[in-house]
């Protein structure tokens, strides 16, 4: 995010990479050498530095990160696995959907509930050994679940209870993965890093369902289970054989009252982090209730069946692949690309929405998919680059829970405009709040920075920026 004039054009502020040392429990723990972000979007802070592009894959010279990235390959294809076995078994024991819908509420229930809290137990702790301990956990729960269906004895309450505990274990897992990276690659890096960690989840995502599928068919769904478990085993590998004295320290807060309270002033008083989080919520809650779309055009729009519905779905995994990939490609983050591509995002969707054809609305989910892409790892990118790094397991967390709890409370509503109005009417009415809030906080934000909205030609391009008034007013004035 900019902290200064010129947020349409130049990178969200950096700083420096901090000096490396040993994460041992005896060593002293030193501070960051890494200044805090400015707060707020202030005309007189100092210009970042110029956009540069990076290797589309130049954070895997990193030995930890290299190490953490495979550990991730792995995990997230067998995650994806357990998810498709789990719906599958639940749908089997009861027979019902709404057991299915209980089943993926329960898991991210505590996400809602304690995700704030987690963030600050993630401040305060080393990260490594909070992964290893959540990695662990999650991947018991995974084995138990196994041995419960492979001896025949599972019952709906075992798989309720699974979610919730992989929910609970998420609430500290997720925010300590996502403030690590800075840790593995410092914040030269961590665009492409945190790029090439959705890539990562996107290809597990085209990846994971089939295999569950065939695995399923072939020998059950407790032998999916299992092999999540196990999968587990590569990512605890991967933290143990990192060098902990090549991990990029950074001061952790100390344990005091009133750090949840302080971590959500920090972030109010911060217009570039709330405006950004709020922008994430919109987009979360309206827009990313695909679920309820495809499924609903697959069968009333187009009655083409599931394999229609597959295909939308990978589509748009492939669009969303592309778009990671393509942000790894930058080497900066910009307010104008995370604008532009939340606004690309809502019209797109409203384009979808009035597709005539099925294999039109199916060549969109490619686009919807980047956009989409573009437009999560843009927002995670430039909060963690410029929030203190003592705060960032509470702005991380706070941005989760707003990301991911999204979907509990947009679905519903969405599901009840395609009922009652259509499915096109619903998903029109998802991308046209989607784009609309992008625009005004896209407004807000550049009025806050005090700049101004320009459109013009540049060398016979169409040329959309945000200029900074004083200097209009020095063009003016000579």
């Amino acid at each position: 995010m900019s902290t200064g004039p010129g947020a349409d054009s130049v990178p969200a502020p950096t700083t420096h990479d901090t000096p490396t040392a040993h994460d041992s429990p005896t060593a002293p723990e030193p501070r960051a050498t890494e200044p805090p972000a400015t707060p707020g979007l202030s005309p007189q802070a100092p210009a970042a530095r110029p956009a540069r592009k990076s290797s589309m894959f130049s954070s895997l010279k990193v030995r930890n990160y290299r190490l953490f990235f495979l550990g991730q390959v792995v995990s997230n294809i067998g995650t994806w696995m357990q998810r498709i076995a789990q719906d599958w078994l639940v749908l089997s024991l009861t027979g019902s959907s709404t057991a299915v819908g209980v089943t993926t509420a329960l898991q991210f229930l505590p996400m809602l509930l304690f995700g704030l809290y987690g963030g600050v137990l993630v401040d305060r702790l080393r990260k490594r050994p909070t992964l290893l301990v959540t990695q662990a956990a999650m991947a018991l729960t995974a084995i138990a679940l196994a041995l419960l269906t492979l001896s025949g004895h599972v019952q709906v309450w075992h798989v309720y209870l699974a979610a919730i505990t992989v929910g609970l274990a998420t609430v500290v897992d997720n925010p300590a993965r996502q403030s690590f990276v800075s840790e593995l690659v410092g914040t030269g890096q961590l665009q492409n890093a945190v790029s090439l960690n959705s890539a990562n989840f996107q290809s597990a995502r085209l990846v994971g369902p089939a295999v569950a599928g065939l695995m399923i068919t072939g020998v059950g769904t407790g032998y999916a289970f299992l092999a999540n478990g196990l999968s587990f085993v590569a990512p605890i590998a991967g933290l143990l054989l990192m060098r902990a004295r090549d991990l990029h320290v950074v001061e952790r807060a100390p344990r005091a009252k009133g750090q949840l309270r302080e971590g959500l002033h920090y972030v109010a008083g911060r217009p570039d982090l709330i405006w950004t989080i709020v922008l994430v919520g919109f987009i979360g809650t309206f827009g990313f209730n695909f679920p309820v779309y495809l499924s609903a055009f697959a069968d009333d729009v187009f009655h083409a069946g599931a394999g229609s519905y597959s295909l939308f779905n990978t589509l748009m995994a492939i669009g969303s692949l592309a778009g990671a990939l393509l942000a790894a490609r930058r080497g900066t983050t910009r307010m104008r690309v995370l604008i532009a591509a939340a606004v690309a995002f809502g019209t797109m969707e409203l384009v979808a929405a009035t597709a005539p054809s099925l294999w039109l609305f199916a060549l969109l989910m490619a686009p919807i998919g980047m956009f989409g892409m573009t437009v999560n790892v843009t927002a995670n990118t430039s909060i963690q680059m410029t929030t203190d790094p003592a705060m960032r397991g509470r702005v991380m967390a706070l941005y989760m829970m707003v990301f991911l709890g999204g979907s509990p409370v947009g679905a519903p509503i969405a599901g009840w405009v395609t009922d009652a109005y259509g499915v096109r009417v619903g998903m029109a009415v998802g991308g046209a709040i989607a784009a609309a809030a992008a625009v005004t906080i896209g407004l807000v934000l550049a009025r806050v920075g005090n700049l101004r909205l320009t459109v013009g030609w540049n060398g016979g391009h169409p040329r959309v920026a945000f200029v900074p008034r004083e200097r209009e007013e020095l063009a003016a004035a000579a």
